[in-house]
């Protein structure tokens, strides 16, 4: 594939990727940045987990960006009694056949919106770490492939924690992303009031599952250089030595930083990866998988100032290039 023809894609990858967002954005009002990183999620391969108080439009988002994306979607409110056969599915006695028949649960869709994920036990939330790692799951020792593309969009509350459960550190290393969704300007929230005020808008379909995998193929052909391979690796061994860290990021993280870079430079509309493409996309990759030593567990945005840390003191060399 020449360099002419690379770029002719990218720019028309950047437009649709453009319409998605004009799209999510006539029904979700705030901040782009929550829609980028969904949007980032999307083109990686990658799960996002949504956190932010109540009422603050995550469900409203995630809705409108899988309604965007033209794919199938189900959704998942966790509860305290949700069992692991209610998110993957079961074997069901058909009377008439006397046979059994499998009985899909949620989990077969292209997109998952998994409603307060943090209020179901660990029990339950570990029925999704084999789909969202293998885009699979094994029921009664069967194993089914879950449709392609495959996203998982959890939403938690951060606050109220009255009948939660914490994400098991496995389970949140499986996330890609982590999106904060934040309160909206008093312009924002205005605006709100006029789009919401008499019938709520709803976003139409821009794209379809076969669009949405031919623009991750073209976010994984995006090229990235050597030395930046091992920027990346830098920056997350930097988070297992911090003095403030107990257990820092793994190497899956490391691969999912390199990801999302690639999918950033996709958004920002070049077939390569720069340095700046790894630091703009580190604090939403890392942060959230960074487990704090006790003395730190309490202060708030002590993992981000881990990470900020690390772009600070772990610098880039370019490589020498040869002629």
């Amino acid at each position: 594939m020449s360099a002419a023809v690379n770029a002719s894609e990218i720019a028309a990858a950047r437009d649709r990727l453009d319409q998605v967002r004009q799209e999510v954005a006539r029904v979700y009002v705030g901040s782009v940045r929550p829609i980028d990183a969904l949007i980032m999620a999307m083109l990686a391969r990658g799960h996002a987990l949504l956190e932010g108080v109540p009422g603050v439009a995550k469900t409203t988002l995630v809705k409108a960006f899988a309604a965007a994306l033209g794919c199938t979607v189900r959704r998942i409110q966790f509860t305290p009694d949700l069992l692991p056969a209610d998110i993957t599915g079961t074997y069901v006695l058909s009377p008439r056949e006397g046979t059994f028949a499998l009985r899909a649960g949620p989990v077969f869709a292209n997109v998952l919106l998994a409603d307060e994920i943090n209020r179901a036990p660990a029990k339950t939330q570990s029925a999704l770490l084999e789909a969202m790692q293998e885009r699979q799951v094994t029921i009664e020792g069967d194993r089914y492939e879950l449709p392609s593309p495959f996203l998982v969009l959890a939403t938690q509350n951060p606050i109220d924690l009255e009948g939660t459960y914490p994400l098991p550190e496995a389970q949140i290393d499986r996330f890609l992303v982590r999106v904060a969704v934040t309160y909206p300007s008093a312009r924002e929230e205005a605006q709100m009031l006029k789009t919401h005020g008499v019938t709520s808008p709803s976003s139409q379909a821009v794209l379809d599952p076969r669009d949405v995998v031919q623009l991750q193929a073209l976010a994984s052909s995006v090229t990235i250089e050597d030395d930046l391979l091992a920027y990346a690796v830098a920056i997350t061994h930097f988070t297992r030595v911090h003095v403030r860290v107990a257990l820092g990021t793994s190497p899956r993280a490391t691969l999912g930083l390199i990801q999302a870079a690639k999918a950033f430079a996709l958004m920002s509309g070049r077939p390569f990866v720069a340095p700046d493409d790894i630091r703009a996309v580190a604090s939403s990759v890392l942060a959230h998988r960074i487990v704090l030593i006790a003395e730190a567990e309490a202060e708030p945005g002590a993992r981000e100032r881990v990470v900020e840390d690390a772009l600070t003191r772990v610098g880039y060399r370019r490589g020498v290039r040869a002629v």
